[in-house]
């Protein structure tokens, strides 16, 4: 029961959250499947460590389609993203901490930044 009510409260969320904030929690989403990947790898539960990697790859392939070509920035973060796609398919092959760290670290990078960009923007409007 408690599962279906987060649930619906998370697509609530999910559904009503401007533009922003989606890009933000994708960002975190993509984190915290890593890390789970992580955890579970530690725990060997290759299973687990797949799916989370799928998940992390799914979050890849959404950034990537939510990109907005006419901004030259575009393309850059399309090949980040694609580098972190590539790199996080291998490291669930592999089976390899150190390349979800690598990824982790990337998305990190783009969280803080955006979350930073979010802020800015704020101030400015």
């Amino acid at each position: 029961m408690s599962y279906n009510v987060a649930q619906t409260y998370q697509a609530n969320q999910v559904t009503t959250a401007p533009p922003e904030e989606l890009t933000l929690m994708l960002y975190n989403g993509g984190i915290k499947f890593l890390r789970l990947a992580k955890a579970f790898l530690l725990e060997k539960k290759l299973d687990k460590v797949h799916e989370n990697a799928l998940k992390v790859q799914a979050i890849l392939s959404e950034l990537m389609n939510t990109l907005n070509p006419a901004y030259a920035v575009s393309e850059q973060m399309r090949s980040m993203y694609d580098y972190m796609l590539r790199r996080t398919i291998e490291a669930n092959m592999k089976k390899d901490a150190a390349i979800f760290d690598e990824v982790e670290e990337f998305f990190i990078q783009f969280r803080d930044t955006w979350k930073q960009a979010i802020v800015l923007s704020k101030n400015r409007g």
